[in-house]
């Protein structure tokens, strides 16, 4: 009998560490993000970041916004499997990645520092 009452407190102890720590994940990402205002002004000035899944320098550009990212206006050129490029990519004569389009047509290519960016579209950088 003990040792069904020690298997049940471990039992719950267990499922209440992960209860807690799932909650913990659920409020953490509903936070804003520090760039969330940053990267929606990219957006709103019609910057554009193209990208392929596979590219390292895109994956490095996505990381510096953190959990803003999923807010950048960034446009996927490679196909599923790698080996192409998207028709909006081809039409639009992105060569590399990342590749920035503002809206004045100019571009620039690689990681661009955030600062740049801000330069680049009017967008304040937060302190």
């Amino acid at each position: 009998m003990r040792k069904e009452i020690k298997q049940r407190l471990v039992w719950s102890a267990i499922i209440v560490v992960i209860l807690a720590l799932a909650v913990f994940f659920i409020v953490r990402a509903q936070k804003p993000g520090k760039l969330d205002t940053f990267a929606q002004c990219l957006k709103t000035q019609r910057a554009i970041f193209y990208g392929a899944f596979w590219c390292p320098h895109c994956q490095k550009q996505k990381a510096e916004f953190g959990r803003s990212a999923h807010l950048l206006p960034y446009v996927e050129c490679s196909t599923p499997d790698g080996q192409g490029q998207l028709m909006i990519c081809t039409q639009n004569n992105i060569s590399g990645y990342p590749t920035w389009v503002f809206k004045d047509g100019s571009r620039l290519t690689g990681e661009i520092p955030l600062t740049d960016l801000a330069a680049k579209t009017g967008c304040p950088l937060p302190q």
